[in-house]
């Protein structure tokens, strides 16, 4: 495992240097917006992330609730999924909210308006802050069936975002990909995007896979601390005479 964990970091960063190159250097500058437009080779890729792992911590949280009775040991390898899943979902979320204020600030004057796409985005932000918030103030079952009801109804939002520019005029601009007649990209700009999308959806399943491995080793803990208070014991005056005894 340590081996694959090196080759996969090492083709990450490749694909994330070379993603980079194109991105400045390759692709032609937008013909309305300029060099503005190269910020979408990264405001995208992390929008796509944000919906993947949010929708990996959806259906991790599911898995808990389903298993959490009938196979408890799978449901804690759920449940150490789904907290990946959120933080990852977290950085993605506060990236494409960044990048987008960068290109809002450049391109409207304003660093951020409160249409319905910017607001959804920034209640999707907050719902799983809150989360992962709640994940480290409290420790044990009833938490943990909490936080995944709480992921659930959290992720109902992820489809208001992705629809708010098709149900509302937002300031926000249409969608670039499946928008209708007039929407896309020129065939020229899309290997940039597809070399930085492949590349941070590898770093975020490469920072997932440690931080699972990070909350698998806290759930241990976690039980044997338990096991330790629950372990009976032995009365102290019964402790002094098997002492007694021995020596």
């Amino acid at each position: 495992m340590k081996l694959l964990r090196t080759l996969w970091l090492c083709a990450t960063l490749l694909i994330l240097a070379n993603g980079l190159r194109v991105a400045l250097f390759v692709v032609p500058a937008d013909a309305a917006q300029g060099d503005l437009s190269r910020i979408f080779y990264y405001h995208l890729p992390a929008w796509i992330g944000t919906s993947v792992f949010f929708a990996l911590n959806l259906a991790a949280s599911i898995s808990y609730l389903v298993l959490r009775n009938r196979k408890p040991a799978w449901a804690l390898h759920a449940d150490a999924v789904a907290v990946a899943a959120a933080e990852l979902g977290v950085v993605f979320c506060t990236v494409g909210l960044v990048t987008g204020s960068l290109w809002g600030r450049a391109a409207w004057g304003i660093w951020w308006t409160w249409d319905e796409r910017l607001t959804s985005t920034l209640i999707l932000w907050l719902i799983y802050i809150a989360y992962l918030l709640l994940r480290s103030f409290a420790e044990g079952a009833s938490m943990r069936t909490l936080a995944a009801v709480m992921a659930i109804f959290g992720y109902l939002d992820v489809p208001l975002v992705y629809m708010s520019t098709r149900w509302w005029r937002t300031q926000h601009p249409g969608p670039v990909f499946f928008g209708g007649p007039g929407t896309g990209m020129d065939a020229s700009m899309l290997p940039a995007l597809r070399w930085n999308i492949t590349g941070w959806l590898m770093w975020g399943l490469f920072v997932a896979a440690l931080r699972y491995q990070s909350m698998r080793r806290a759930q241990r803990s976690h039980d044997q601390r338990t096991e330790a208070l629950l372990a009976p014991r032995a009365p102290r005056h019964v402790a002094t005479v098997l002492e007694g005894d021995r020596a």
